[in-house]
């Protein structure tokens, strides 16, 4: 077995700065450690992340997928659900009844936030994790992790584009973090959204300039929160979405601008 490197300098401390910042089990920190290990590296022969933020990558990437969370509602049990069939399932169970949800993470890349997700979720029955990257060396990336942590998650190394009719129908959470301008952004995620799913999108601090443009062609209900991990980072939850038509009825015809800002608790 190759020996585990040890972590860049820096990496430790701020592990402990993220984990005092995230109430998580000492099971979900073991994985988490098993991914954060495993990224390191396949980022010395894969782009993964940014290598400027390897020092902070708990903090910056991590715990910046954990916060979400704490956005998501209490699912009813039990959710009778069968297993997903598509994609290439690796880790996990699914046995009987499902009281978890159902995830779908947009652009998984280096697997934020979607394996980190699937780490602090894996131990509750019936969660799912659907990880779509269309870059081959990343998805490989994204199967090993999911075989390295034994997480719910089921990878698809394809455009997202080729997935919504497959994967809108079942996912309660569809998920994004630096994948594309808000307003191409809303068209990938629109077909998801009429199954009732919400969507938690990680922006930053040009979301407002983001809204105005995407406003322009969508009605959009939504709530914006401030990120716990970044000074001027921002999460945007799509209630729902739908295309404006031409003419905009004087009346609105339908819930857009800008959306409520409310608190967040917790990491």
């Amino acid at each position: 077995m190759n020996a585990v490197p040890s972590p860049p300098i820096g990496v430790n401390e701020d592990r402990e700065k993220a984990l005092a910042m995230c109430d998580v089990s000492r099971e979900t920190i073991a994985r988490l450690d098993r991914f954060v290990a495993l990224l390191l590296a396949w980022q010395r022969r894969t782009n993964l992340i940014a290598p400027s933020t390897i020092p902070t990558l708990w903090t910056r990437h991590v715990a910046d997928s954990l916060q979400l969370l704490n956005l998501i509602e209490a699912a009813p049990s039990p959710v009778a659900h069968s297993p997903p069939l598509v994609g290439d399932r690796q880790g996990g169970k699914a046995e009987g009844h499902r009281e978890g949800r159902v995830w779908l993470d947009l652009g998984s890349g280096g697997g934020f936030p979607g394996i980190v997700i699937a780490c602090a979720l894996a131990d509750v029955p019936g969660t799912w994790v659907h990880l779509t990257e269309s870059n081959l060396k990343k998805a490989a990336f994204l199967r090993e992790a999911v075989r390295e942590t034994g997480v719910p998650g089921i990878v698809h190394a394809a455009r997202i584009e080729t997935l919504d009719a497959t994967l809108g129908a079942i996912a309660d959470y569809v998920t994004a973090r630096a994948v594309a301008p808000l307003p191409d952004l809303l068209a990938m995620i629109a077909p998801l959204l009429k199954k009732g799913a919400k969507a938690l999108l990680l922006k930053g601090q040009h979301l407002d300039t983001e809204l105005t443009e995407a406003t322009k062609h969508w009605n959009i209900e939504a709530e914006i929160i401030p990120s716990k991990t970044s000074r001027g980072g921002r999460i945007l939850i799509v209630h729902a979405l739908s295309k404006r038509g031409r003419p905009t009825p004087v009346n609105g015809g339908g819930r857009s601008g800008r959306a409520v800002q409310i608190p967040l608790g917790g990491c």
